[in-house]
């Protein structure tokens, strides 16, 4: 169904091939899981299916790309509309309606599908991916996780035989992600549907696939999922506790890593990981009161309470839509409550000049290029130093020691994902906010990317920063967070230590914690420490012998 033969893909300006003589076949009714680290190419495979690339994003391709029996370079994009749906990693940017129901039937009016068959197709896809709840709803009221489901169900509507999607589920909550994997799996199965799709959460996707590609230095490797993860540059949390145990065949279940788990609990019993670093201060930053939020007739915050501590990392959770994001925005006085207080070191965040405010409570969104305007790096860093009133170079060395590789002269845009977001970080943390605040801050991002985050926020925290991350990603709470906060339907339905919350929830828990319940095992690098086979452990620790050190003295980033 798809086929690439000997494609390279080299961008306008590039030194070096995005990808290199690439020979890859996906079969008709498989569902092929595309594997690498943050700018190893992923996107780029993905994009050239329909031929976006090189058509719209310049650049030269050598080499053949077909799907079903059309050649790419003969065929223009919009003829293939109806052959290969393809869902992007930003769902918002492709909408074109103003409510759900308008935007899952415009790619319908644009192929004149009859209105009635236009009108079953809607009904199947709501259905499909539980979306009717929120048929009647704007687009722009959407949670990004909403977003995200909404914009598969408007690719779905137009019946393609191939569906590519990149990161499907970096927005979603847990369950909201097993849905939409649980639907291209009956795609695939009951209807034979070809799917391609890239995603650095291997933990929730590698189960589901009949083949794996791995890209490695510009060139894909393929074959079956669970040979494939042995040598995979990338790999989840079971994988990993399974090359660290010696498990064969590596398993790819939660279910499957259970009935081999037995010896290593039995191992592991009365081992109990505790943490190994120094205690939050239980200085207060932030307090919330009987806060209420609400966006015209909805609900997004319910009578919440909270306070924030110096030196805290807390892990908002909760399912898309339960008020995570506005939870943050209240934090940051980009909204005022309904009723209720908010307060950072005793001063209402709304009433403050922005110039203020940022040496207050900094906020990294979901979009960390919304906080970059400038053409280079270089000139980002001057920027954010001005604005700041900072030393020259002050941003610039931070931006340094989170992220490796930053070339003053590259535009913002042109940075990996986890590069951009340590800019963004460096602009915000430069005016040194006693609160620094996080929008799901690991969409994108692969695992080493997500060790060098998790490294930084570390540093933060042991330099008396509070760390408030909105996040749907479990893997990412379990390695770094101190104290975790369960919001549902604008509420806080609990709040306390990560080990306790997460571990007593079927829907939060990370992998290891399902392998090895009862006992509150973690993380991978708890395991390998108690087993004797690394230094030491504990919440921040993310286990790689090669994992960035990011460090801070008295305040001050070196």
């Amino acid at each position: 169904m798809i086929r690439f033969e000997a494609v390279t893909i080299t961008y306008a300006g590039s030194r070096a091939p995005a990808l290199a003589g690439i020979d890859l076949t996906v079969t008709e009714g498989e569902l092929c899981l595309v594997v690498g680290g943050t700018g190893s190419g992923k996107s780029t495979l993905l994009r050239s299916v329909n031929g976006i690339v090189p058509r719209f994003t310049g650049g030269t391709l050598r080499g053949r790309v077909t799907v079903g029996g059309h050649d790419t370079a003969r065929v223009p994009p919009r003829e293939l509309a109806d052959v290969v749906g393809v869902v992007g990693q930003d769902p918002a940017a492709t909408f074109v309606a103003d409510t759900v129901e308008e935007e899952l039937a415009y790619s319908m009016e644009n192929l004149g599908v009859e209105p009635q068959v236009m009108r079953r197709r809607v009904e199947d896809v709501l259905d499909l991916l539980n979306l009717h709840e929120l048929r009647s709803r704007p687009l722009q009221t959407l949670s990004g996780g909403q977003q995200q489901r909404v914009a598969i169900g408007a690719v779905l509507t137009a019946t393609p035989s191939v569906l590519v999607l990149d990161e499907p589920t970096s927005a979603l909550d847990p369950v909201a992600a097993e849905e939409v994997l649980a639907a291209l799996t009956r795609l695939v199965h009951d209807l034979g549907a070809t799917v391609l799709v890239a995603e650095h959460r291997l933990e929730r996707v590698v189960q589901y696939c009949d083949r794996l590609a791995v890209i490695d230095d510009k060139r894909v490797g393929v074959g079956d999922p669970s040979l494939m993860m042995e040598s995979a540059p990338v790999a989840p949390p079971i994988v990993e506790l399974g090359r660290e145990v010696g498990w064969a065949p590596l398993p790819l279940s939660v279910r499957d890593a259970r009935r081999m788990a037995g010896p290593l609990r039995e191992e592991l019993a009365g081992r109990l990981p505790f943490p190994t670093g120094p205690a939050p201060s239980m200085r207060g930053l932030a307090a919330v009161h009987g806060l209420h939020a609400n966006y015209g007739p909805v609900a997004a915050l319910r009578g919440v309470d909270l306070e924030l501590h110096a030196g805290e990392i807390v892990a908002l959770m909760g399912r898309n839509g339960s008020g995570k994001t506005t939870l943050l925005a209240q934090l940051v006085g980009l909204r005022a409550p309904s009723s209720g207080a908010v307060h950072v070191q005793g001063r209402d965040p709304h009433a403050l000049k922005p110039r203020d405010l940022t040496h207050l409570v900094g906020l990294v969104p979901q979009d960390p290029s919304l906080l970059l305007f400038c053409e280079t790096v270089d000139e980002e860093c001057a920027a954010s130093d001005r604005d700041a009133g900072l030393v020259r170079g002050t941003t610039r060395a931070i931006a340094e020691s989170l992220v490796s590789d930053l070339r003053g002269s590259q535009h913002p845009r042109d940075l990996s994902e986890g590069q951009r977001l340590g800019l963004a970080l460096a602009v915000v943390v430069g005016a040194r906010p006693p609160l620094v605040l996080l929008d799901e801050p690991t969409r994108g991002l692969d695992y080493r990317a997500k060790a060098q985050l998790g490294s930084a926020l570390a540093a933060l925290s042991q330099a008396g920063h509070g760390i408030v991350l909105a996040t749907h990603d479990v893997e990412m709470a379990a390695q770094v967070a101190d104290r975790v906060v369960v919001l549902a339907e604008g509420e806080v339905v609990a709040d306390g230590p990560a080990r306790e919350v997460v571990c007593h929830s079927p829907v939060f828990a990370p992998q290891v914690a399902k392998i090895l319940a009862p006992e509150p095992w973690l993380t991978v690098s708890e395991v390998r420490a108690a087993r004797g086979s690394a230094a030491g452990f504990g919440p921040t620790s993310t286990g790689g012998a090669d994992e960035p050190a990011v460090r801070v003295d008295g305040g001050a980033w070196t």
